[in-house]
């Protein structure tokens, strides 16, 4: 039974609206990415969330890159820590369409 979870502060918005932090409270399961936890608020919580990747789906890499905690990384290779309070931006200088997800350029 898991008890435990991890948090996560997700910039929600687009260019026209603004951009808020929201904070997303997802079960933890150990060796769980940053963005097996977007899939579970995808699933789970709130579907709109923008993200972009394509490992899942065409098999291919370096689409699912974020600021996380103010470092870039790729959410599908870093691994969430029990407990822990992660905070995922989209990138900056790109422009920004909508939550995490950036023009591609």
């Amino acid at each position: 039974m898991n008890l435990t979870n991890v948090t996560l502060n997700i910039t929600r918005g687009d260019n026209t609206q603004g951009s808020n932090l929201v904070e997303y409270k997802i079960p933890y399961k150990q060796g769980a990415s940053l963005l097996d936890l977007i899939f579970w608020i995808r699933e789970h919580e709130d579907p709109s969330l923008a993200v972009r990747y394509s490992c899942k789906s065409a098999n291919a890499c370096k689409e699912c890159m974020a600021l996380i905690n103010g470092k870039a990384g790729y959410l599908c290779s870093i691994r969430a820590d029990d407990e822990s309070v992660v905070t995922i931006e989209p990138l900056k200088g790109r422009p920004w369409l909508k939550d995490l997800t950036t023009a591609m350029e």
